[in-house]
């Protein structure tokens, strides 16, 4: 295996962990576990192969990746309580999967050769889209587009590899590194972007 499959493989424990507890969380049923694991590490590369026009063989060739994302969803519904509490492998295991997924969408978006738009979307789509798609089921605002900086290192990734190629094992361990670092780095010291505090809602409105 190289890298980039070791990568995806943790990324994909780490999405479907994240999934399965948030069903847990809001106290779905078992289908509602299993429906939001599979969404939260596999939804993001759906929505890239929609989106991009790539052809979905690619999603249902991810056999093994399946067979793992459902392993991970199983063990979490059977011992939800020891492993709700590997939140420091949560962190680091999900920042893995974000860079792993948001390289393996900027890959396929090079693969395109339209420029810089179509590796920057497929990117973000790949290592963000599901988490949006689980918090959107869970009934949650949705985290990267509100909390942290979590997309932006979707997006500088894309950028990496659009103007540093070509790119080999090493980069990619590379990248990885120092997107674990920032998060990690980010969660500590709570880097968010700019948020539109300064606009009033209509209730505020009103009731002033």
């Amino acid at each position: 295996m190289n890298v980039l499959e070791i990568t995806s493989i943790i990324g994909t424990i780490a999405f479907s962990f994240s999934g399965a507890l948030a069903a847990m969380e809001e106290k779905y049923d078992l289908l509602g576990i299993v429906v939001l694991g599979f969404v939260t590490a596999f939804g993001g590369g759906a929505l890239r192969n929609l989106i991009l026009g790539l052809p979905m063989e690619i999603f249902w060739s991810q056999t093994q990746l399946f067979y793992v994302s459902f392993i991970t969803i199983i063990l979490v519904y059977f011992f939800p309580k020891k492993l709700s509490s590997l939140r420091t492998f949560e962190i680091i295991a999900d920042a893995v999967g974000l860079a792993a997924f948001s390289i393996q969408g900027a890959l396929y978006g090079l693969e395109l050769h339209h420029g810089v738009g179509p590796v920057i979307v497929a990117a973000i789509l790949t290592g963000t889209g599901g988490g949006l798609i689980r918090d959107l089921l869970a009934g949650k605002k949705p985290t990267v587009l509100c909390a942290e900086v979590y997309g932006s290192w979707s997006i500088l990734i894309a950028l990496a590899m659009y103007f540093l190629p070509p790119q080999n094992s090493e980069f990619y361990i590379l990248l990885i590194m120092l997107t674990v670092i920032l998060r990690v780095i980010g969660l500590n010291r709570n880097w968010r972007l700019p948020t539109g505090d300064f606009v009033k809602s209509e209730k505020e409105i009103i009731n002033k």
